[in-house]
């Protein structure tokens, strides 16, 4: 079986499709055909901007359900998905630019381009079905330490390495597609971006999305959720 990430965890959607995976505190929710659908049009987006398998993608934009399938878009096409704290200066950015040597570099100004952004470019894209052949071993994500020791390093994870640990976590604690979870965490750190959201959408649940942490939205809305990751 093709060892791509997405391709295990599109698998796992199969008679769901129809399903809510991502409800957003403003907005329409997203069925897990949207969010399919929306990470093909991000996977066509990419690739128009020369961006192949092997290619790293440097990301540094604001949480949102578009964010997250510019994620999936980058594990469809194989790229690896370098996201960067959106607290970080124009001199870290540079960095860190410098030490992946990206093929693309998708700020929050080009993600909200209403007219030329990548958000805007997905959009009008068509939908390619193809999920990129990957090997177990081939990276998916390259995530920079927090440089307590000496300058960021990238660490590379690989497509096994997140599927293993997606797997294990929803085997220990028993993640079902009855749960919903609460996730109010960034995404540009593991546990807001692969533990929280790999583990609910391989097992088929529902994500409550918010776009920061909030004591009081969070209140309101454990009475529907099942599942809350934080701090």
């Amino acid at each position: 079986m093709n060892a791509n990430l997405y391709a295990h965890i599109r698998n796992a959607w199969a008679g769901r499709m129809e399903e809510p995976a991502l409800e957003p505190a403003e907005g329409a929710v997203l069925s897990f055909a949207a969010l399919d659908r929306l990470a093909g049009q991000f996977a066509t987006a990419l690739a128009a901007h020369g961006v192949n398998a092997g290619d790293r993608v440097v990301v540094q934009v604001e949480k949102s359900p578009g964010a997250v399938a510019l994620y999936l878009g980058c594990l469809r096409l194989g790229a690896i998905f370098v996201p960067l704290n959106t607290s970080y200066t124009d001199a870290e950015v540079g960095y860190f630019l410098d030490d992946a040597e990206p093929r693309l570099f998708v700020s929050a100004a080009m993600m909200a381009g209403p007219e030329t952004g990548l958000w805007a470019q997905a959009l009008a894209a068509g939908a390619d079905d193809v999920v990129a052949e990957r090997e177990a071993d081939d990276i998916a994500a390259i995530l920079y330490t927090s440089g307590t020791t000496g300058r960021s390093k990238g660490a590379m994870l690989s497509h096994g390495n997140l599927l293993s640990n997606a797997q294990t976590l929803v085997r220990l604690w028993d993640i079902r597609a009855t749960d919903v979870l609460i996730h109010a965490l960034p995404i540009f750190h593991v546990h807001g971006l692969f533990v929280a959201l790999h583990t609910v959408l391989l097992a088929g649940g529902r994500t409550l999305f918010l776009p920061k942490f909030d004591a009081a939205q969070i209140l309101a809305l454990l009475p529907r959720a099942s599942l809350l990751m934080g701090v």
